[in-house]
């Protein structure tokens, strides 16, 4: 049998049974629609609205190494939306926390933990103990 004959007789076979189940074609027809005008009830009840374009800060990956990726989940942990792009979105850039205490906090320790002899570090580290034990008693 041809392509054409067998389209033909199809549909013929498929109008017939639709004609012997009115009940049927009205549901398979009216559900659809029904639905579809859900939808557009819903549409036009709450019109969409404009929103700016949307920046979000950026967040280091494990692979960048743990101090990023640490600071990328603190900062941006209620996750902001900037009308502008951030400073970190510039190609190249693994964070922008360079001035964080996070990265403050482990420059000085790296830098006590890696002294030389004729380093004066440790000075340094005496000095801020004696500060803060200063601070310590005028605060209590």
């Amino acid at each position: 049998m041809a392509f054409w004959t067998q389209l033909g007789l199809l549909l013929w076979k498929n109008f017939t049974y639709r004609r012997r189940q009115t009940f049927q074609l009205l549901i398979e027809v009216a559900w659809p629609l029904f639905i579809f005008f859900i939808l557009i009830s819903v549409r036009l009840s709450y019109p969409p609205y404009e929103q700016h374009e949307c920046h979000f800060p950026n967040k280091a990956m494990p692979s960048a190494g743990t101090l990023p990726w640490i600071q990328g989940i603190i900062c941006n942990a209620n996750n902001p939306c900037f009308r502008y792009p951030t400073p970190g979105e510039a190609p190249g850039i693994v964070g922008n926390f360079n001035a964080s205490i996070v990265s403050r906090l482990f420059s000085d320790a790296k830098r006590l933990l890696l002294y030389s002899q004729q380093d004066t570090s440790i000075k340094d580290v005496q000095n801020v103990l004696g500060k803060l034990r200063k601070l310590g008693n005028t605060s209590g």
